[in-house]
């Protein structure tokens, strides 16, 4: 397995595994090749990295996170983990323990003063597993509004 930081090469493969995101949520779609190129190119220009897991070719794992300027603690950003996914194949490998790690020390090497996720409140193995790697699920409360 080879852990690395995503490119624009491995969009097709990500988009593929993120079709295991939320099978049974009809909110989550796909997007087109050519949307997807369209993100990249503003990713790319922004402080968001993707994070990947590669068996051969084939993309098992994947996350990301965006380092958020801040002017609050003495300037320190805030890095926001987000769509930490692992083939359903490839589960309880560590993997997703790994593309954390790798998320987190970007964000040490960011000078973040936090790295924040949320995750589905059903979503209890998850609460479990982001737990045992440091996160507080505790501390805070999230709120969204969706559109």
């Amino acid at each position: 397995m080879d852990f690395k930081i995503g490119t624009k090469r491995d969009l097709a493969g990500i988009l593929d595994l993120y079709k295991q995101f939320n099978d049974n949520d009809d909110s989550v779609d796909c997007l087109s090749i050519d949307k997807a190129n369209k993100i990249w190119d503003y990713i790319i220009t922004s402080n968001i990295k993707y994070f990947i897991a590669k068996d051969g070719e084939k993309i098992i794992g994947s996350c990301y996170i965006n380092i958020i300027p801040n002017l609050t603690h003495g300037g320190k950003s805030i890095g926001y983990i987000e769509n930490l996914i692992t083939d359903e194949n490839y589960r309880r490998q560590g993997i997703g323990k790994k593309l954390m790690e790798m998320a987190i020390n970007n964000a040490r090497e960011n000078d973040c003063y936090k790295a924040v996720l949320q995750s589905g409140t059903k979503r209890t193995g998850a609460h479990k597993f982001y737990e045992k790697i440091g996160f507080n699920g505790e501390s805070k409360k999230a709120y969204e509004l969706r559109f």
